[in-house]
């Protein structure tokens, strides 16, 4: 499969990308050679290939919940640049 400038262009607007022609041009080659490196993946033959999410066995390297006693709340804020009571105080982010 071939990728035309045209749909290069599409794809571009979708990203909201600006591309002048010569751009265009080099993310069409690009593109075309990406897209040829897919086709040479498909014509592999995977017959005796299991699927898998990982090529190496993967493994839970953190440590098990333990619980333990909190930080004191005047610990925890006695850097807070402001505070509201037990808790940080932020600026407003949502209006």
């Amino acid at each position: 499969m071939r990728l035309s400038q045209k749909e290069v262009e599409h794809i571009a607007l979708l990203s909201r990308l600006k591309l002048t022609a010569q751009e265009r041009e080099r993310m069409t080659t690009q593109l075309n050679d990406i897209m040829g490196f897919f086709e040479q993946i498909g014509e592999l033959d995977t017959a005796d290939v299991e699927p898998t999410s990982h090529v190496i066995p993967m493994r839970n390297v953190f440590r098990p919940d333990e619980v333990r006693p909190s930080l004191l709340v005047d610990d925890v804020l006695q850097n807070a640049p402001q505070r509201a009571g037990d808790t940080f105080r932020v600026p407003r982010v949502v209006e």
